[in-house]
């Protein structure tokens, strides 16, 4: 594999990069919310299964 040097190794970088297609703002906000609002869902989710084992295994176990 051929060796190149840090100056043409920036410059393919770039070139790389301006291939990309970035999200819009709208869609970079609304994504965000998305991963928040799927997050709070899944933290209730896994709070009211822990209750309900945690009711289960007391009263399994008498206490």
């Amino acid at each position: 594999m051929a060796k190149t040097n840090p100056f043409e190794f920036l410059q393919q970088v770039r070139a790389e990069g301006a291939k990309v297609t970035w999200p819009s703002r709208k869609e970079t906000v609304i994504t965000t919310v998305m991963v928040f609002v799927m997050a709070i869902l899944a933290s209730l989710f896994f709070l009211v299964v822990d209750q309900i084992l945690r009711w289960g295994v007391g009263l399994v176990l008498g206490l």
